[in-house]
């Protein structure tokens, strides 16, 4: 089975690859599928930017396609930067400046309120034209320094007080296991190897009309 991943970050891809290691299942890159382009994420939630990009590759391809919307949703905050996790302090900030932005928003309270999650949904799309959604989540603080290096976005500044670490300085094994990202993706499998089941039992069963 080939899956086109609706999406131009290169560590999503490799964190999805890594995750997904299952030899039945190619994950194709956009460049791979030959699609070109710029997809508006126009959505009001996660799951309506998910689907807006993988309607958007679907109907170009027709193929199995495969996309994540995720962010980081702060209480205090009142879910913010939540899907504008990638771009709320400005188009073409990198995360050292969305995380001092972050920190800056979050001055206010005192760091033992700042719980967060990390959200991640994943939709499949289906060559016959099924939409599914599937969601992780992930909770922690956010910490008031960046620490680590294993990892990307806001990882380095996402605590996991049962670990005392940040999602950065986790072993990759152990941040997959957890991750919002790794929850989705395995509720994502899961599907996939179900329908891959049922279609190998269909050719193995199907009568021979020659």
């Amino acid at each position: 089975m080939e899956i086109i991943l609706a999406t131009a970050n290169h560590d999503k891809v490799r964190e999805i690859r890594e995750i997904m290691p299952d030899s039945q299942i190619r994950f194709k890159t956009l460049h791979e599928a030959g699609f070109h382009g710029k997809i508006e994420e126009n959505g009001a939630s996660f799951a309506e930017n998910a689907l807006i990009k993988a309607r958007t590759v679907h109907s170009r391809t027709g193929e199995y396609v495969m996309a994540d919307d995720s962010g980081l949703a702060v209480e205090v905050l009142n879910g913010a930067p939540g899907i504008l996790s990638a771009r709320f302090a400005g188009e073409n900030a990198g995360y050292p400046e969305k995380i001092a932005r972050l920190h800056e928003m979050l001055q206010p309270w005192p760091p033992d309120l700042w719980q967060a999650s990390f959200i991640c949904v994943i939709a499949l799309i289906c060559p016959d034209g099924r939409e599914l959604i599937f969601r992780g989540e992930c909770r922690g603080m956010i910490a008031p320094e960046a620490r680590g290096e294993n990892g990307f976005g806001y990882d380095p500044i996402f605590w996991l007080p049962e670990y005392g670490k940040t999602m950065a300085e986790l072993p990759t094994e152990v941040k997959h296991q957890i991750s919002h990202r790794g929850r989705a993706l395995r509720a994502a499998a899961e599907y996939i190897q179900t329908v891959t089941r049922l279609l190998d039992a269909t050719i193995l069963t199907k009568p021979d009309l020659s």
